[in-house]
Protein backbone atom coordinates (compact mmCIF):
# COMPACT_ATOMS: atom_id res chain seq x y z
CA UNK A 1 0.00 0.00 0.00
CA UNK A 2 1.27 3.49 -0.66
CA UNK A 3 0.33 6.15 1.17
CA UNK A 4 -1.69 9.40 -0.39
CA UNK A 5 1.23 11.94 -2.01
CA UNK A 6 0.89 15.42 0.74
CA UNK A 7 -1.54 17.69 -1.11
CA UNK A 8 -2.33 21.51 0.06
CA UNK A 9 -4.10 21.97 3.02
CA UNK A 10 -7.66 22.45 1.51
CA UNK A 11 -7.75 19.64 -0.79
CA UNK A 12 -6.18 16.71 1.21
CA UNK A 13 -8.60 14.31 1.92
CA UNK A 14 -5.64 11.64 3.07
CA UNK A 15 -7.04 9.02 0.31
CA UNK A 16 -4.58 6.38 -1.50
CA UNK A 17 -3.27 8.07 -4.31
CA UNK A 18 -3.81 6.35 -7.84
CA UNK A 19 -0.98 5.27 -10.21
CA UNK A 20 1.28 7.96 -12.14
CA UNK A 21 1.06 8.08 -15.88
CA UNK A 22 3.80 8.05 -18.17
CA UNK A 23 3.96 12.34 -18.37
CA UNK A 24 3.78 12.11 -14.68
CA UNK A 25 0.28 13.43 -13.72
CA UNK A 26 -1.69 10.86 -12.10
CA UNK A 27 -3.87 8.73 -14.19
CA UNK A 28 -7.18 9.60 -14.99
CA UNK A 29 -7.10 12.59 -12.32
CA UNK A 30 -5.68 15.35 -13.45
CA UNK A 31 -6.50 17.48 -10.61
CA UNK A 32 -4.03 16.68 -8.82
CA UNK A 33 -1.12 17.31 -10.99
CA UNK A 34 1.82 19.61 -9.13
CA UNK A 35 1.41 17.28 -6.05
CA UNK A 36 4.79 16.31 -4.69
CA UNK A 37 4.22 12.65 -4.32
CA UNK A 38 6.15 9.71 -2.63
CA UNK A 39 9.39 8.60 -4.12
CA UNK A 40 8.39 6.05 -6.29
CA UNK A 41 4.71 6.60 -4.78
CA UNK A 42 3.32 4.37 -7.48
CA UNK A 43 0.75 1.38 -7.06
CA UNK A 44 1.18 -2.22 -8.55
CA UNK A 45 -1.11 -4.24 -10.17
CA UNK A 46 -2.00 -7.74 -9.96
CA UNK A 47 -1.86 -10.29 -7.42
CA UNK A 48 2.11 -9.69 -6.56
CA UNK A 49 1.62 -6.03 -5.39
CA UNK A 50 2.27 -5.49 -1.74
CA UNK A 51 -1.06 -5.95 -0.03
CA UNK A 52 -3.17 -3.24 1.94
CA UNK A 53 -1.50 -2.29 5.09
CA UNK A 54 1.62 -4.36 4.55
CA UNK A 55 5.26 -2.93 3.99
CA UNK A 56 6.43 -3.14 0.89
CA UNK A 57 9.61 -5.25 1.61
CA UNK A 58 11.86 -3.48 -1.53
CA UNK A 59 11.04 -0.43 -0.32
CA UNK A 60 12.25 -0.23 2.85
CA UNK A 61 15.81 0.44 3.62
CA UNK A 62 18.66 -2.38 4.99
CA UNK A 63 19.82 -2.69 8.82
CA UNK A 64 22.92 -1.17 7.74
CA UNK A 65 21.72 1.74 5.53
CA UNK A 66 19.08 2.97 8.29
CA UNK A 67 20.61 5.76 10.91
CA UNK A 68 21.37 4.98 14.13
CA UNK A 69 18.62 7.38 15.53
CA UNK A 70 15.88 6.40 13.10
CA UNK A 71 16.66 2.73 14.76
CA UNK A 72 16.30 4.06 18.06
CA UNK A 73 13.16 6.18 16.88
CA UNK A 74 10.10 4.60 19.24
CA UNK A 75 7.32 6.98 19.22
CA UNK A 76 4.98 5.10 16.88
CA UNK A 77 5.56 1.20 18.10
CA UNK A 78 1.89 1.37 19.27
CA UNK A 79 1.10 1.72 15.93
CA UNK A 80 2.70 -1.70 14.70
CA UNK A 81 0.75 -3.49 12.07
CA UNK A 82 -1.93 -0.41 11.72
CA UNK A 83 -3.27 0.25 8.15
CA UNK A 84 -3.17 3.46 6.83
CA UNK A 85 -6.83 4.07 5.93
CA UNK A 86 -7.84 2.51 9.68
CA UNK A 87 -5.68 5.58 11.17
CA UNK A 88 -6.54 8.30 8.86
CA UNK A 89 -10.35 7.90 9.11
CA UNK A 90 -9.38 8.21 13.06
CA UNK A 91 -7.54 10.90 12.83
CA UNK A 92 -9.73 12.86 10.01
CA UNK A 93 -12.89 12.08 12.22
CA UNK A 94 -11.25 13.55 14.97
CA UNK A 95 -8.90 16.59 14.17
CA UNK A 96 -8.44 18.90 10.87
CA UNK A 97 -5.40 16.89 9.64
CA UNK A 98 -4.83 13.46 8.07
CA UNK A 99 -2.60 10.80 9.93
CA UNK A 100 0.16 11.68 7.43
CA UNK A 101 0.40 15.14 8.22
CA UNK A 102 0.25 13.81 11.87
CA UNK A 103 2.72 11.77 11.81
CA UNK A 104 5.19 13.89 9.78
CA UNK A 105 4.48 16.82 12.17
CA UNK A 106 5.43 15.11 14.82
CA UNK A 107 8.90 13.66 13.04
CA UNK A 108 9.97 17.44 12.04
CA UNK A 109 9.39 18.34 15.80
CA UNK A 110 11.69 15.78 16.79
CA UNK A 111 14.25 15.85 14.18
CA UNK A 112 14.71 19.28 14.37
CA UNK A 113 18.57 20.52 14.38
CA UNK A 114 19.76 23.84 14.75
CA UNK A 115 20.05 24.19 11.34
CA UNK A 116 16.64 23.16 10.61
CA UNK A 117 14.32 19.59 9.87
CA UNK A 118 16.11 16.91 8.70
CA UNK A 119 13.26 16.46 5.84
CA UNK A 120 15.51 14.17 3.78
CA UNK A 121 16.76 11.79 6.90
CA UNK A 122 12.43 11.77 7.50
CA UNK A 123 11.50 10.88 4.02
CA UNK A 124 14.39 8.31 3.01
CA UNK A 125 13.50 6.40 6.07
CA UNK A 126 9.62 7.28 6.77
CA UNK A 127 8.56 3.72 6.70
CA UNK A 128 11.39 2.93 9.15
CA UNK A 129 9.99 5.88 11.48
CA UNK A 130 6.23 5.16 11.32
CA UNK A 131 4.47 2.02 10.89
CA UNK A 132 1.51 2.59 8.54
CA UNK A 133 3.64 4.69 6.07
CA UNK A 134 4.82 1.97 3.67
CA UNK A 135 6.82 4.27 0.97
CA UNK A 136 9.63 6.62 1.17
CA UNK A 137 9.12 10.64 0.47
CA UNK A 138 11.12 13.26 -1.08
CA UNK A 139 12.46 15.80 0.96
CA UNK A 140 9.59 18.45 -0.79
CA UNK A 141 6.71 15.97 -0.24
CA UNK A 142 7.85 16.00 3.31
CA UNK A 143 8.22 19.84 3.37
CA UNK A 144 4.71 20.10 2.35
CA UNK A 145 2.31 17.68 4.39
CA UNK A 146 4.41 19.75 6.75
CA UNK A 147 3.33 22.87 5.31
CA UNK A 148 -0.31 21.46 5.08
CA UNK A 149 -0.04 20.91 9.01
CA UNK A 150 0.92 23.85 9.83
CA UNK A 151 -1.69 25.78 7.74
CA UNK A 152 -4.68 24.04 8.90
CA UNK A 153 -3.17 24.18 12.84
CA UNK A 154 -3.32 28.44 12.11
CA UNK A 155 -6.87 28.44 10.56
CA UNK A 156 -7.96 25.80 13.32
CA UNK A 157 -6.82 27.47 15.83
CA UNK A 158 -8.42 31.38 14.55
CA UNK A 159 -11.67 29.39 14.17
CA UNK A 160 -11.85 28.15 18.09
CA UNK A 161 -10.71 31.39 19.11
CA UNK A 162 -13.21 33.59 17.13
CA UNK A 163 -15.96 30.96 18.47
CA UNK A 164 -15.08 31.73 22.01
CA UNK A 165 -14.61 35.49 21.74
CA UNK A 166 -17.62 35.89 20.06
CA UNK A 167 -19.74 35.07 22.50
CA UNK A 168 -21.15 31.90 20.25
CA UNK A 169 -20.76 29.37 22.98
CA UNK A 170 -21.40 29.98 27.13
CA UNK A 171 -19.11 29.44 29.61
CA UNK A 172 -19.90 25.21 30.52
CA UNK A 173 -20.10 25.31 26.60
CA UNK A 174 -16.92 26.40 26.34
CA UNK A 175 -15.28 23.91 28.95
CA UNK A 176 -16.89 21.31 27.06
CA UNK A 177 -15.20 21.96 24.11
CA UNK A 178 -11.60 22.25 25.93
CA UNK A 179 -12.08 19.22 27.90
CA UNK A 180 -12.96 17.27 24.45
CA UNK A 181 -10.15 18.65 22.36
CA UNK A 182 -7.46 17.98 25.29
CA UNK A 183 -8.82 14.53 25.70
CA UNK A 184 -7.84 14.00 21.77
CA UNK A 185 -4.75 15.38 22.25
CA UNK A 186 -3.54 13.31 25.38
CA UNK A 187 -4.42 10.17 23.17
CA UNK A 188 -2.01 10.94 20.34
CA UNK A 189 0.50 11.95 22.64
CA UNK A 190 -0.31 8.62 24.54
CA UNK A 191 -0.08 6.80 21.00
CA UNK A 192 3.35 8.41 20.23
CA UNK A 193 4.84 7.13 23.75
CA UNK A 194 4.66 9.93 25.71
CA UNK A 195 4.14 8.96 29.71
CA UNK A 196 1.92 11.94 31.03
CA UNK A 197 1.67 11.65 34.87
CA UNK A 198 -2.43 12.39 36.71
CA UNK A 199 -0.80 15.45 38.12
CA UNK A 200 1.00 16.73 34.41
CA UNK A 201 -2.65 16.61 33.13
CA UNK A 202 -4.68 18.09 35.66
CA UNK A 203 -1.78 20.79 35.61
CA UNK A 204 -1.63 20.84 31.77
CA UNK A 205 -5.91 21.16 31.97
CA UNK A 206 -5.91 24.10 34.68
CA UNK A 207 -3.25 25.91 32.30
CA UNK A 208 -5.94 25.76 29.51
CA UNK A 209 -8.82 26.61 31.81
CA UNK A 210 -7.18 29.79 32.90
CA UNK A 211 -5.83 31.15 29.57
CA UNK A 212 -9.84 30.08 28.26
CA UNK A 213 -10.97 32.15 31.40
CA UNK A 214 -8.78 34.98 30.57
CA UNK A 215 -9.38 34.98 26.36
CA UNK A 216 -13.14 35.17 27.66
CA UNK A 217 -12.94 37.82 29.75
CA UNK A 218 -10.74 39.89 27.61
CA UNK A 219 -13.34 39.20 24.41
CA UNK A 220 -16.38 40.43 26.95
CA UNK A 221 -14.39 43.72 27.74
CA UNK A 222 -14.02 44.10 23.94
CA UNK A 223 -17.46 43.91 22.60
CA UNK A 224 -18.53 46.03 25.86
CA UNK A 225 -16.31 48.99 23.48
Amino acid sequence: MTENPPATADDDDGREPVAASSDGEPAGDSEHSGDSGPAGGTEQSGGDGPSPGVPDESNLPSDDEVPADVQKYERFTKMDGAQYERVNDFIRERTYVTAREWAIARLCADFRTETGVEMTKIGENLPELVPFMTDTYTPQAVNQARSSFEDKVRKAGATFLYGAMCDFFTAEELDDVMYESTEVAKFLLEVEGVDLSVEEELNAEERISSVMREVRQASEELRDE
